[in-house]
C-alpha cells in the first residue's frame, strides 16, 4: 500500500483513539481532505521544483509508532543535549513523550505537551485562539500534520515574562521500526514584553529510515523577543520536512537560525507574517553537506505593515554529490511603506559534482521601501589559500579556516554562548579539522 493510502485509511482510526474536541474534529477533517486532494508535493510544483520525495516515499513507513517508549538512557543521548547549562527539556522518543529525559514546568510559564493542551479543557481558549491559525491551510504536508496532530511541544510564555533558561525540544528516533513516520506539532506563544530562547533538534539513533513531517506555529506578541535555533545534524537515513510559521505583532523581534549539517533530505519551509509596525524578522542559516545529501531552504517574509525590517543571511558549503536549494521570497504589500528588507545567499561549491539552485525573489507593491537581495556561487579563493600556505598553514587547515570565516557572520549572531561553542565544534568536524579558537 502506498504511503498516501495508508495515511488516509488510518485517519478514522487515529481520531477514534484520541480524545478531541468537536471543533478540532472539523479542523482535522478539512486538513485530511486537502491532503487527499493534493497528495505529496512533486517537482511539478514551482516551490518543489528542485526537490523530489519519490525515493523517500518508497519506504514502507510505520505510521503509528508503538505506544511504549524504547528505553533510552540519558548517558547514551547526553551529547545531543546542551548539557553544559541547565535547560527545560521536552523529549520525545519515536514520537512519544519521554518523561525521564524531560524537564517541564508550569511555574510562571508553560513548558509541556501538545497533547495536554489539545485535550484538557483549561487550555481550550488558547487552542481555539492559536492552534492552526497561522499554519497554511493549503500546503499538503502541513495539512497532513494538522490532520494527525497530537503530540509535540506546547510553550506559553505569558505577558512580561522572561524564560529563566533555554528550552530544548528533542525528537529521538530509536530505529525500533524498520522505517518510521513521525509528525510532531509545536505551538509556541510568547506574550507581550516576553522573551524566550528555544533549541530544536531531531536525531536518529541508528541508520533506519525515518521521515519527520514537523509543523511549528510561533506567535510573538507586542515587543516579544524569540530566539529559535534549529540544529539539523542527523544520520543519513533521516529525512526532515520542517514547516515553521511565525506571526509577529508590533515591535517584536524573532530570530530563527537553521543549522543544516546532516540527514539525507532536509526541507525547511520558513514563513514569517507581519501583523504590526516596527518589528524585525531575522532568518539566518548555515548549510554544510556532502555525499548525496540534499538541503532545501524555502523562505517567505510577508511584509504587510509599514516600518518593518527583515534580514536573511544564508551560507552554504557543498561537497561531493550534495545538492543545495535556496528559494527565498520577500513579499511587500502596498500598505507596507518604509519597509527595509535584505536577503543574501552565499554558496561555495567544493567539487565539480555538487550543485546549488538559488532563486532569490522580491515582490514589491509599495513605492517607499529599501529592499535588496544578493546571491553568489563560487569556489574558495585560490589566492587566499596560497597566501596562507606560504605562511605555514597546511592546505587542509587553510581551506577550513576560509570556510569557517565564510560562515562566521551567522555564527556570531548566536546568543547562547554554549550553543555557539557547540555549533563551532560541529562545523570543525564537518570540515575535518580542529579549531582551537573562536573567530
Amino acid at each position: 500500500m502506498e504511503l498516501k493510502e495508508k495515511l488516509l485509511s488510518s485517519f478514522m482510526a487515529f481520531e477514534e483513539k484520541i480524545d478531541v474536541h468537536s471543533e478540532l474534529h472539523d479542523v482535522r477533517t478539512s486538513a485530511i481532505k486537502n491532503f487527499e486532494n493534493k497528495g505529496f508535493p512533486t517537482k511539478k510544483e514551482e516551490s518543489w521544483k528542485y526537490t523530489s520525495l519519490n525515493a523517500i516515499l518508497k519506504n514502507d513507513f510505520t505510521v503509528f509508532p508503538k505506544s511504549e517508549n524504547e528505553v533510552v538512557k540519558y548517558s547514551d543521548v547526553k551529547k545531543y543535549f546542551l548539557h553544559e547549562i541547565d535547560t527545560y527539556k521536552l523529549t520525545f522518543v519515536d514520537g512519544v513523550f519521554c518523561s525521564h529525559l524531560s524537564s517541564t514546568t508550569h511555574e510562571g510559564i508553560d513548558v509541556c505537551l501538545m497533547s495536554s493542551a489539545l485535550n484538557k479543557p483549561k487550555y481550550k481558549m488558547i487552542i481555539d485562539t492559536y492552534f492552526n491559525q497561522i499554519a497554511s491551510k493549503d500546503e499538503s504536508l502541513t495539512s497532513l500534520n494538522t490532520a494527525f496532530a497530537n503530540e509535540g511541544a506546547y510553550i506559553n510564555i505569558p505577558k512580561s515574562k522572561v524564560a529563566d533558561k533555554p528550552i530544548e525540544i528533542m525528537y529521538f528516533s530509536t530505529g525500533n521500526e524498520a522505517a518510521l513516520l513521525v509528525q510532531p506539532r509545536n505551538l509556541i506563544i510568547v506574550g507581550e514584553n516576553s522573551h524566550v530562547q528555544i533549541i530544536e533538534r531531531h536525531q536518529s539513533l541508528n541508520e533506519n529510515p525515518v521521515l519527520t513531517n514537523s509543523v511549528t506555529e510561533i506567535f510573538a506578541q507586542k515587543r516579544a523577543i524569540v530566539d529559535y535555533y534549529k540544529i539539523q545534524n542527523d544520520n543519513h537515513g533521516a529525512n526532515l520536512i520542517d514547516n515553521t510559521y511565525v506571526s509577529q505583532k508590533q515591535e517584536s523581534h524573532v530570530y530563527v537560525h537553521t543549522f543544516s549539517f546532516g540527514g539525507n533530505l532536509t526541507r525547511n519551509n520558513l514563513n514569517f507574517y507581519h501583523f504590526g509596525e516596527r518589528l524585525t524578522s531575522t532568518l539566518n542559516g548555515i548549510t554544510i553537506i556532502g555525499d548525496k545529501q540534499h538541503v532545501d531552504h524555502y523562505t517567505l517574509v510577508n511584509h504587510a505593515t509599514p516600518n518593518c525590517e527583515s534580514f536573511q543571511d544564508y551560507k552554504g558549503i557543498f561537497s561531493d554529490n550534495s545538492t543545495g536549494v535556496f528559494n527565498g521570497k520577500v513579499y511587500v504589500e502596498k500598505e507596507a511603506q518604509k519597509t527595509n528588507a535584505f536577503q543574501k545567499s552565499n554558496n561555495i561549491l567544493l567539487g565539480d559534482k555538487s550543485t546549488i539552485n538559488a532563486k532569490p525573489q522580491l515582490e514589491i507593491f509599495a513605492d517607499d521601501v529599501k529592499c535588496s537581495h544578493g546571491c553568489t556561487v563560487g569556489q574558495l579563493d585560490e589566492t587566499a589559500l596560497f597566501y596562507m600556505q606560504q605562511r605555514g598553514i597546511p592546505k587542509k587547515e587553510a581551506k577550513a579556516l576560509l570556510m569557517y570565516a565564510f560562515s562566521n557572520a551567522v555564527i556570531e549572531s548566536i546568543k547562547i554562548p554554549e550553543l555557539k561553542q557547540r555549533i563551532t565544534k560541529i562545523i570543525a568536524m564537518k570540515l575535518g579539522v580542529k579549531l582551537g579558537f573562536d573567530l
